[in-house]
Parts: C-alpha cells; sequence; structure tokens
C-alpha cells in the first residue's frame, strides 16, 4: 500500500472489501442549468503538439484549476497540459432514502458554480475538464448499486453535471466508499458496467477515464458487456511509478506512469516520462499541480514527452 496525500484522504488503494449492495435510486442534487452561465463559444484550435496527452489532477481544496492553463511549451507554444481533473466530486449516501447522491463541497461547489471564470478559461486555450467522482467514507461506491435502474440514475446525476457546468468528462476514483457503512454491502459484478454504459449512452462525445483502482476497476465485464471501450483513458494510480493499467484499451489510451508533484522527484518524473514515450504509451498522469512556478520542474519530463521545456506564464 502507498500513501497518496490526496487531499488529506488519499491514504492508500483501495483492497477488495466485504461489502453489499446499496438500496435505492440516486438524488439529484445538481442545480438547474439555467443557474450557470452559458457555455463559451468553441475555442480556437490550440497550437499543436506532437506527443502524449498530459494529465493534470488538481487538488481544488487548496489549489486553482487556472494553474493548469499557465503552462506552455518553449518549441511550438502548445499546452503542456491536454486535460485538467476537478479534484474531487463524492458519491454519498443518504441514509434516510438509501440512495446514492453526487456531492459537492465548498470549494468544488465554487469552481463549478464559477465555471465561467474557473473553466472556461482553460477550454478557451483548448484544455478539457473533466470533474473527478470519489468515495466519501459513506458506503456509497461505484460498485455496488442494488439494481440498473439505481446505476442509471446515478450516471444521470454525472451527465447532468457534465451539462449543466460544460464540462468535458467525469473521471472515475473507487477509493474511500467504504463499502459496508451505513448498511450497505459488496460490490457486485453488475453495478459498473450499468453505470459506465449508461454514462456513455447519455454523454456519448463526453469523455470517460478511470483511476485504475477500487472494487470497480475489476468489475469491467457483466452479462456478456465489457465497458473497457467505453473509456477514453485509464491510468496508473500509483504516483512514482510505473504500472499499465490491466484495462483492454489501446496504448494510446493509457498511462503506466504517474507522478506527483509534491512527492515524486524530477528524475523520476523524466525517467517515467521516457519511458511512456519509449514504450509507445499515449498518456502522461500528472497531480497534485499548486500555484507554485514549476516549469523547471516540468521541462524534466516534456523534453521526454515533447522534446521542448516548459515556460511558465503567471
Amino acid at each position: 500500500m502507498r500513501n497518496f496525500g490526496r487531499g488529506g484522504v488519499r491514504t492508500a488503494a483501495l483492497s477488495l472489501m466485504a461489502v453489499a449492495a446499496l438500496v435505492g435510486g440516486a438524488l439529484a442534487t445538481t442545480p438547474a442549468a439555467a443557474a450557470i452561465p452559458a457555455p463559451a463559444p468553441a475555442p480556437a484550435p490550440a497550437p499543436v503538439k506532437k506527443g502524449p496527452t498530459s494529465v493534470a489532477y488538481v487538488e481544488v481544496n487548496s489549489n486553482s484549476m487556472l494553474n493548469v492553463g499557465k503552462y506552455t511549451l518553449a518549441n511550438g507554444g502548445g499546452n503542456v497540459f491536454d486535460v485538467a481533473v476537478i479534484f474531487a466530486a463524492n458519491i454519498n449516501y443518504d441514509t434516510s432514502k438509501k440512495s446514492a447522491y453526487l456531492y459537492f463541497n465548498d470549494q468544488v461547489r465554487h469552481v463549478l458554480d464559477n465555471a465561467q471564470t474557473q473553466i472556461r478559461p482553460l477550454q478557451a486555450k483548448g484544455i478539457k475538464v473533466m470533474l473527478s467522482v470519489l468515495g466519501n467514507h459513506q458506503g456509497a461506491g461505484f460498485a455496488n448499486f442494488p439494481s440498473k435502474s439505481a446505476a442509471t440514475a446515478f450516471a444521470k446525476q454525472l451527465s447532468d453535471a457534465v451539462t449543466t457546468y460544460g464540462l468535458d468528462g467525469i473521471d472515475f476514483d473507487d477509493e474511500y466508499a467504504e463499502y459496508g457503512n451505513n448498511g450497505t454491502g459488496r460490490p457486485n459484478s453488475s453495478s459498473f458496467v450499468y453505470l459506465v454504459s449508461a454514462l456513455r449512452a447519455d454523454m456519448p462525445g463526453k469523455l470517460i477515464s478511470l483511476y485504475n483502482i477500487g472494487p470497480a476497476a475489476s468489475r469491467l465485464s457483466y452479462g456478456g458487456v465489457t465497458i473497457a471501450s467505453k473509456f477514453n483513458y485509464a491510468w496508473n494510480p500509483y504516483y512514482g511509478t510505473w504500472g499499465v493499467p490491466n484495462i483492454a484499451l489501446p496504448k494510446s489510451a493509457l498511462s503506466p506512469a504517474a507522478i506527483d508533484f509534491a512527492a515524486t522527484s524530477a528524475s523520476t518524473a523524466a525517467d517515467l516520462a521516457r519511458r511512456t514515450v519509449s514504450g509507445g504509451y499515449g498518456v502522461y498522469l500528472t497531480y497534485n499541480l499548486d500555484g507554485a512556478d514549476r516549469h523547471t520542474y516540468m521541462s524534466g519530463f516534456t523534453q521526454q514527452l515533447y522534446g521542448t521545456n516548459a515556460v511558465y506564464t503567471p
């Protein structure tokens, strides 16, 4: 097991735990779309860069999403990062209604409610913005819906959030559910298949990614349906390491490399980038981008990924 320090709650990969299914459907908690400014017009194409897709998770409890847009490549001016992930919304559990619902803490809600200033500037640069969804110690998780309808209802909450806030997709991170709390129970084989299938049907043109951890990540097939191809990306969850996600996606959609700006050495980050390119993989995952000027550190891996240094513009 490894410590991660994600928002003070990511302490270790979940093991498969003895748990049972949630009871009931999902609750709608996102506000009406009219409350949020309409998405900005389609951005002008970003300067083209050749190389893997770079992803940046941002802990919005303590850092600004706008930091993702402050880094470009010295040669050509393209964005260092192609995808920014808001970390994180939660799957919570309503004990009175016995159902799962999508929850935003104050910091996540601030980002979403202020999409015009917190999200649109990134999208205007050509950076996709996704919302990560994480367990919250309440027993609700992606792997223990009691029925197809319950999973589909939660998928609708996710797709509604994407539509309401003008996001580019959803990231699944099956940690900290603590299956079994509040009378919930064991993961089942059908839940995640139903959930991802419904979400893909709801938003066929958007991104879906898998943080390759937890019970859901090992339950990708049910009833003759396999959902691997419904994901755009999957990545290694162990920062500072190399590990190819065990999912049937092409190399172009996988990130075996994972680095934490606060905990992974620059030399390791550069070496993992080198291995990404030499191995023919198409994604490079980073976590914990803060407001400091990180361009020197980044240049170590952008040289490997793109053949040029990173530039920081405050």
